[in-house]
């Protein structure tokens, strides 16, 4: 650069004395780009203005130059003190620069470090300067801060997530949570967002964008990872289990942090052996116990701990019978009657079933339980699958038009399972089944076709039934 610049002051030097002592007819007769001039006395004059041109990175721009009356005067591009022609002599050893269509300069490949002021001059003891100035646009750049794009933040703490973005113009940066696809709306405008009082649920990927209107927005991920004590959750509290089978207890966990995760039975902890297997599968905890045994019966708990602090979840295993399932429809079809299917879930056969019922007492201002009927079977059923019991018995001797309850416990030979949810049954009135009545109602108020197509025949059969049920009210009356 200073060899050029250096150049630039000799070759001005010369050029001032050539034309001096009148050695410029000479010297402008060796250029043959300027065909047309003016040889008279009119003093040279530019056509083209100073102006601001703005062009993108690795785009060419010419910046234009037309003198009226040049004569033998000698035209310059420089900038600052470096020469970069003249006439149609490249000074300069930048490829990029070419005079074209004259005096024009014309720049590929622009650089940000070509920004700046272009001079295009008339030599002369009083030089005439025209000024261009060239401006750079640049697409915008983001990267994120730390650079691994990793941010933690305790819970109930402040988050905050920083991008840089870089362009010329400078970029506005947006932030939102990385998704499928982008919200309409960003989270926050600007190069650092702040969360306040961060939970678990602000974990996960967020985005910046960068965009200064030059060519495509430019993206950077930021990855918020919320430290807090583990989280644990089980997939069953109650597993029924029995000798001489294999049994899963699987916890699963949350947490942004180191953690470790240990297996108890019973406030003991337990060890690897060769019925026993401690695995990960992601964010799901396995023991896995072969051949189970009698001494396997018990509770267990999954203990998580990191730096936070530590939770536990309790599991059961038990030869007991599982929960009842209740598959019966709530309405019988009868009077005075209600046939009542369950099943129940074990693998040894079941010794004893109790069965409690009760009529519940309503009318328009209370409700009040009648006392439980306690009814014992000794079922001789056969097996659903090889873990299910299911069983059917009609309860008898009930009133028409009630409401009753339900609850059913079951034995095998380790022990009663819990009492079961209670469930509710109706019995029907004279003349009137609640399972037809359900069915037209539904068909009527229903968007289906076949409800669409037959309402009217509905409302008709509902209609006749209501009239036939007044006539009979009126009788019995």
């Amino acid at each position: 650069m200073k060899t050029e610049k250096l150049w630039s002051s000799i070759l001005m030097f010369l050029l001032l004395i050539i034309r001096r002592n009148g050695l410029c007819q000479n010297f402008a007769e060796s250029f043959h780009s300027q065909q047309h001039y003016d040889t008279g006395t009119d003093e040279p004059q530019f056509i083209t203005k100073g102006h601001l041109y703005r062009a993108v990175v690795d785009d060419t721009i010419i910046l234009p130059c037309k003198v009226k009356n040049l004569g033998t005067y000698v035209l310059l591009w420089r900038r600052g003190a470096a020469v970069l022609t003249a006439q149609n002599l490249m000074v300069t050893r930048d490829a990029r620069f070419k005079i074209i269509d004259g005096y024009n300069l014309q720049i590929s490949n622009v650089k940000i470090t070509d920004a700046g002021d272009y001079v295009c001059q008339i030599g002369d003891e009083q030089p005439k300067d025209q000024v261009h100035t060239l401006e750079i646009l640049v697409p915008p750049a983001v990267r994120a801060v730390p650079d691994h794009g990793i941010v933690s933040a305790r819970q109930g703490g402040t988050a905050t997530l920083e991008c840089k973005a870089s362009g010329n113009p400078t970029p506005r940066v947006y932030w939102y949570r990385k998704m499928a696809k982008h919200s309409s709306m960003p989270l926050s405008e600007g190069s650092i967002f702040v969360l306040e009082h961060v939970g678990r649920q602000h974990s996960g990927a967020y985005q910046c964008k960068a965009e200064n209107g030059v060519r495509e927005a430019a993206y950077a991920d930021v990855n918020l990872k919320v430290l807090s004590p583990p989280e644990l959750s089980v997939e069953r509290v109650w597993i029924h289990a029995a000798e001489d089978t294999d049994v899963q207890l699987v916890c699963k966990l949350q947490s942004e942090m180191s953690t470790a995760v240990s297996w108890y039975q019973n406030s003991f902890i337990i060890d690897s052996t060769d019925r026993r297997e401690m695995y990960q599968e992601k964010d799901r905890y396995i023991l896995r116990i072969s051949r189970f045994q009698p001494s396997d019966f018990g509770n267990y708990s999954c203990v998580a701990d990191n730096s936070l602090g530590r939770t536990k979840k309790y599991i059961e295993v038990s030869g007991r019978p599982g929960p009842t399932e209740f598959l019966s429809s709530q309405y019988s079809s009868h009077l005075d009657r209600y046939n009542l299917t369950f099943r129940i879930e074990s693998v040894p056969d079941l010794d004893e079933i109790k069965l409690l019922y009760r009529k519940l007492m309503i009318n328009e201002t209370y409700q009040r339980p009648g006392n439980w009927n306690e009814l014992v079977l000794y079922p001789s059923v056969s097996r659903h699958d090889s873990r299910h019991f299911v069983m059917s018995y009609i309860i008898t001797k009930l009133e028409h038009n009630s409401v009753y309850e339900v609850m059913v416990q079951a034995k095998n030979r380790y022990g009663w399972n819990e009492v079961s949810d209670i469930h509710q049954f109706h019995t029907r009135s004279y003349g009137y089944m609640h399972e037809n009545m359900d069915f037209i109602i539904n068909s009527i108020t229903s968007g289906s076709s076949y409800g669409n197509k037959s309402r009217n025949l509905l409302m008709a059969i509902s209609c006749q039934f209501l009239t036939a049920l007044s006539v009979i009210i009126y009788i019995r009356i």
